[in-house]
């Protein structure tokens, strides 16, 4: 009975997905740059704007506030992203940045 435990406690671990499991981040980094999505965040934050991304009172705090936050971003700059771009772009960001598991 203890290895069924165990092996059911090892399957769920296993079990859950990488956010944005769906996203490329290597395409994501190519929107991000093609819109240059950091033009406001060196706005207000200064230097290359990746200070927004790490900051303690940052926007995105969980993985389900990415996508929101993205179509938010994407309306300021313009962009008209579709839902796999905003999993690419999310990917990213997650990636580079966020690191949510």
């Amino acid at each position: 009975m203890k290895k069924y435990i165990a092996l059911f406690l090892l399957l769920c671990g296993t079990a859950q997905a990488t956010p944005f499991a769906d996203g490329d981040a290597k395409v994501g980094k190519k929107l991000f740059d093609q819109y240059q999505c950091n033009r406001c965040h060196m706005a207000k934050m200064g230097g290359d704007g990746s200070a927004i991304f790490t900051r303690p009172d940052r926007m995105v705090s969980s993985p389900e506030k990415m996508i929101p936050r993205i179509k938010v971003c994407s309306g300021a700059v313009g962009a008209n992203l579709s839902a796999q771009e905003e999993q690419h772009l999310a990917a990213y960001l997650n990636q580079q940045y966020y690191k949510f598991k």
